[in-house]
């Protein structure tokens, strides 16, 4: 009985730690220098295709698949 109780438990935690960057996690980011407009920087989901640009050089913490 205890170790159906841990297994279950177990699924729990995995499944809220899947639930925790349910936003950002099937985006993959890449930079692309060809359309940079100086302070700018182009960034291509290679997931969905979404285009943004950025005023940092780190990559967009959000997916922008659902605003296409």
């Amino acid at each position: 009985m205890h170790i159906v109780i841990g297994l279950l438990v177990a699924f729990v935690l995995v499944m809220l730690y899947a639930r925790k960057n349910r936003a950002t996690r099937l985006c993959r980011w890449r930079s692309d220098h060809t359309g940079d407009h100086d302070a700018l920087f182009k960034y291509k989901c290679a997931a969905c295709g979404a285009e943004t640009y950025t005023g940092t050089k780190d990559p967009p913490n959000i997916c922008l698949s659902d605003q296409m």
